[in-house]
């Protein structure tokens, strides 16, 4: 048979593609629970969902399924999945149930926690107001239209500017993540997901919400805007990307715009952008918060390197990306921009992004690029989600709003009143302090700034009484250990696999909430590449060694950096730090203390710490083994990496590393045999480096990996996968293809897939009388056969259909039990067989073609004339036909 390809580009995975919400009143909403229609997915919550950054997701088992499509009510999520009937259907975000009540905390748990110590002031204070008076204003402009996206995007932003500042001053843009996009000023509890608004609503004004943070910069003689995303975040439940791309997209319009405006085009700016001094487009900073984080994580990586079939969006990139400041990120794509610094910010009171994912901004940019841009993470203590922007804060927003963070009452750590929990005032403080220091290190590349973000251990005054724990890898660090398949593990230390189904090698047993370093990518179980330093002693002084790859160069650098974790709420845990050197000499370097985050059972507290013993002036040789020594009797810590640290402020030069980006193709499976399909992952941009490719199989519970290695010049992979053809019906098979850049390159589009059509008709079912003329209490049979096999399960509905022109069969002359099983009622008051509502069916199972269906009748001591029974089926998994049998009873009497 012809086999037909189509390439899809971008991919919509396997969501059904529907059209924009009218701005009209939703219908009514179906009942809470799952609805399953073929491979049609549906679950509906008993009260709106809020529209999150993290998303929901679907899974089976341990198998997810796909991100599912909501309704603008945000009540009904649907998906078009193929089920394997592995495990039972849940829905999670970020790691949580959403269609179960979680469980109360065990009291144990619920003692108050103890704060970290206050760190040390550090040097300079970023949070402290500049010289400048600052003016704000907004502007809006024609909306545009992104590929994928029905309904346009608008183009609105609100600028705040220093006055009298001289010169071009550098840009910071902001993006606020996916929140409700409409509310009711009358109402409260009317929000919805539409866009644009219905009548009555008013957009929810997200991208006011950083004013703050804005004001302080523009003070401190930087021009600052903030744009607007509610087009993207009613529609971006479509997108396999979630939304990345389009945000990327608007990202570069507005730039492109700033850029217009900061040349020849400035008399036709808007009159808040005329008033301000004019940008200095060779300095931009973009902030992001949420998905707004992964937008425009997403829009560094396009303006270097722009993705397949890009239109540019406003013409060739006239600006340079300094670095990009990340607010409790998603990154459904683990795919950071390696060579562009950046901060992220993790809230350890996250209740929307609550696995605390962005820590991949900086793991995953270990030995991908050149190393010298720094990538920083922020852990803040009681920081949720939503107070960073002030339009997502009760008592501050225009359109309502919450505290993410479910259940906080109870909470020992994130509830209102623990010492722990920072107020919204608080988290804004810290907020606008921190990107503050990243805009002079990233625009300013002041160096004063470092200690707060590169792991030293200092405070911002500014941040008040706010504990911010800071690690970074890049910039002026040589790496020792970052663990990888040549690294040695020796006693009380062994190397572990941070996603792996090997419960012996895994770094964390199973089934516990997914961590911020091991957060999974993608559904994968297995990433070979992701590898950490597992330590465990049972007595003080159990030696762990840790033996990298070959002898490594230490020279220049002042202090021995390691990122440690320990469990939460543990106490001071202490180690003993020395190496080895290529000669045999050991240096006893001194000694770390590592103190446990304050958690509870629904936070993530596994984070590593960055702790740093000073090196010897005189040097050290080539190093070959770096040894911890525990100081307490007994316990267990995970070594994420190793470096030896300097406190410079390396130059980063923007480097456009080969792009991926995975697309999605179609074909009919065929008709017999298999054949080998290439499946195309384009490559642009120029250079070399290496990739690993996962392919799911047609079961989607494994994956099959492989290392690829792209040469200079190219400009696709093939990636070989299977198709074997017959003339079975069998559902269309998703075969998803994901990347993850290892060296070298970056990744765009980092996940896509493979759909393999179904072209065999489904089978029909018929029924023949195996005993269709019975004596009460006998059974009636049948035979239900098929056609002809099919590669999956085949289910009938059935339902027993009123009689005419005879008496039919009633409730009290079935078997009681029989007839609970199949309806859940009783048989008396008596009354026709046609009356019950049965919720029973007939399963045929794969591969076979027949089944067996019964009706067992009772017997009675009552005369009565012969009675009929007629039964319609109707095959709906997969749909195809119905027909109806009858059949006789006759008493036992007569």
């Amino acid at each position: 048979m012809r086999r037909v390809v189509t390439l899809l580009l971008p991919m919509l995975l396997l969501a059904p593609v529907l059209p924009a919400a009218p701005a009209s009143a939703d219908p009514p909403p179906a009942a809470p629970g799952w609805t399953v229609d073929g491979d049609v997915v549906a679950w509906t919550s008993p009260a709106p969902v809020p529209l999150t950054d993290a998303g929901v997701e679907f899974w089976e088992g341990n198998r997810l399924l796909g991100r599912p499509s909501s309704s603008p009510d945000m009540r009904t999520f649907v998906l078009k999945a193929h089920r394997r009937g592995a495990g039972a259907l849940e829905v999670r975000a970020s790691g949580r149930r959403l269609d179960v009540t979680p469980p109360e905390l065990p009291t144990a748990q619920m003692a108050p926690a103890s704060l970290p110590p206050l760190l040390p002031d550090a040097s300079t204070d970023p949070g402290t107001p500049g010289p400048f008076a600052t003016g704000t204003g907004e502007y809006t402009l024609d909306s545009i239209r992104l590929p994928g996206y029905v309904t346009p995007i608008e183009m609105q932003a609100v600028v705040v500017a220093p006055k009298g500042a001289p010169g071009k001053r550098p840009l910071v843009l902001f993006l606020h993540g996916r929140h409700l996009t409409c509310y009711s000023k009358s109402d409260p509890a009317n929000t919805t997901a539409h866009w644009p608004c219905p009548a009555g609503l008013t957009p929810a004004p997200s991208y006011r919400g950083y004013l703050k943070t804005q004001q302080l910069l523009a003070s401190q003689g930087y021009v600052t805007v903030s744009i607007s995303a509610n087009g993207i975040n009613a529609q971006d439940a479509l997108q396999s990307d979630s939304g990345a791309q389009a945000r990327s997209s608007l990202v570069r319009t507005h730039l492109a715009k700033w850029a217009d405006w900061a040349g020849a085009g400035r008399g036709s700016a808007p009159g808040i952008v005329k008033d301000a001094p004019a940008a200095d487009m060779s300095k931009v900073m973009l902030a992001g918060h949420s998905r707004g984080g992964e937008g425009v994580n997403r829009a560094a990586t396009d303006s270097l390197t722009p993705p397949p079939g890009d239109t540019g969006f406003g013409g060739p990139v006239r600006w340079m990306i300094k670095g990009t400041v990340l607010i409790g990120p998603t990154i459904f794509g683990h795919n950071p921009a390696p060579d562009v610094p950046s901060v992220t910010f993790l809230p350890g009171c996250d209740g929307d992004v609550a696995d605390l994912s962005g820590q991949m901004y900086v793991d995953k940019t270990r030995g991908v690029g050149q190393g010298t841009a720094l990538h920083s993470a922020l852990y803040i203590v009681g920081a949720n989600h939503n107070y960073f922007n002030s339009e997502w804060t009760p008592g501050q927003s225009e359109a309502p709003s919450t505290d993410d963070f479910r259940d906080a009452d109870s909470d020992a750590v994130c509830s209102p009143q623990a010492p722990t929990r920072l107020t919204a005032n608080q988290q804004q403080a810290v907020g606008a302090t921190y990107t503050a220091a990243a805009a002079r290190l990233f625009l300013a590349r002041d160096a004063k700034v470092l200690p707060l973000l590169d792991g030293t251990g200092v405070r911002a005054p500014s941040a008040g009484p706010a504990r911010v724990l800071s690690h970074a890898v890049g910039a002026d660090r040589k790496a020792l250990v970052v663990p990888d398949a040549a690294t040695r593990a020796e006693g009380s230390a062994r190397i572990c696999a941070q996603r792996t189904s090997d419960t012996t090698a895994a770094c964390l047993a199973p089934g516990g909430p997914e961590q911020p370093h091991f957060v999974g990518f993608s559904g994968l179980s297995e990433e070979p590449d992701r590898l950490a330093v597992a330590l465990q002693w049972s007595a003080q002084g159990e030696l762990a060694t840790v033996r990298p790859a070959g002898p490594v160069s230490l020279t220049g650098a002042r202090a021995l950096a390691l990122r440690l974790i320990v469990p939460p709420n543990s106490p001071a845990t202490g180690f003993g730090v020395a190496v080895t050197d290529h000669n045999g000499q050991r240096m006893r370097l001194g000694s770390v203390s590592v103190t446990g985050l304050p958690a509870t059972s629904r936070l993530r507290g596994l984070w590593a710490q960055e702790v740093r013993v000073p090196l010897p002036a005189s040097g050290v040789g080539r190093v070959v083994s770096l040894e911890l020594t525990p100081e307490s009797p007994s316990g267990q810590a995970w070594l994420m990496d190793a470096y030896g640290w300097g406190d410079g402020l390396p130059v980063v030069l923007p480097r456009a590393l080969p792009r991926l980006d995975v697309g999605e193709m179609t074909v009919e499976e065929g008709q017999s045999g298999t054949n080998n399909l290439q499946f195309p992952i384009t490559v642009t941009g120029n250079g070399g480096g290496t990739v690993r490719v996962y392919v799911a199989d047609e079961t989607g519970m494994n994956h099959i990996t492989s290392l690829v290695t792209i040469k200079p010049g190219q400009r696709r992979i093939d990636v070989p996968i299977p198709i074997t053809g017959n003339t079975r019906f069998s559902w269309d098979v998703s075969r998803g293809v994901s990347v993850q850049p290892v060296r070298g390159v970056v990744a765009g589009a980092s996940e896509g897939g493979l759909l393999v059509r179904n072209d065999d008709p489904a089978p029909t079912a018929t029924a023949s009388p195996v005993a269709d003329r019975v004596t009460e209490g006998g059974t009636l049979a049948w035979k239900v056969t098929l056609s002809s096999p099919a590669d999956i399960s085949v289910y009938l509905n059935w339902q027993p259909l009123a009689v005419t022109g005879a008496p039919e069969l009633s409730t009290t002359d079935v078997d009681p039990g029989w007839l609970k099983t199949v309806s859940g009622e009783e048989p008396l008051p008596s009354r026709p067989l046609s009356s019950v509502r049965i919720w029973s069916t007939v399963m045929i199972p794969a591969g076979q073609t027949s089944a067996d269906f019964q009706v067992p009748t009772s017997a009675d001591a009552e005369t009565e004339p012969e009675e009929q029974v007629r039964l319609r089926f109707e095959m709906f998994f997969p749909e195809s036909n119905a027909f109806e049998v009858s059949a006789t009873v006759a008493d036992a009497a007569t």
